[in-house]
């Protein structure tokens, strides 16, 4: 059995390396986008369809929304002392983020060509 402090180190390792990859992904994307100043709907849809590109996105998206999920339990933790509140407010929240996570997913398959 793991320790609370084992747990806390872990998902703020978890929270620097989701906080790596988004950096990294927004580093490659901003140097993909000057490339294509003038970029209409159907040279973003080829974008998004190329499987290795939607991956990469879908990841993006995962990444930040795990990393928006630690943040906001921190948070909660350290400020919401009435525990039903808190866990009311981690369920409300953690069921948003899940609607986000399906939501985005579908976005980026119905563009996908396999």
């Amino acid at each position: 059995m793991s320790s609370w402090r084992a747990q806390g180190m872990r998902t703020w390792i978890l929270q620097r390396l989701t906080a790596l990859y988004l950096l990294g992904y927004l580093v490659v994307f901003t140097i993909y986008l000057t490339g294509l100043p003038d970029a209409d709907f159907t040279d973003w849809r080829a974008r998004f369809s190329e499987p290795m590109a939607n991956i990469a996105t879908l990841l993006f998206f995962y990444s930040l929304l795990f990393h928006a999920w630690v943040g906001v339990r921190d948070i909660l933790i350290d400020y919401v002392h009435l525990s039903s509140l808190r866990l009311a407010l981690w369920a409300v929240i953690s069921l948003a983020l899940i609607v986000m996570a399906i939501w985005v997913t579908m976005i980026l398959f119905s563009v996908v060509s396999l």
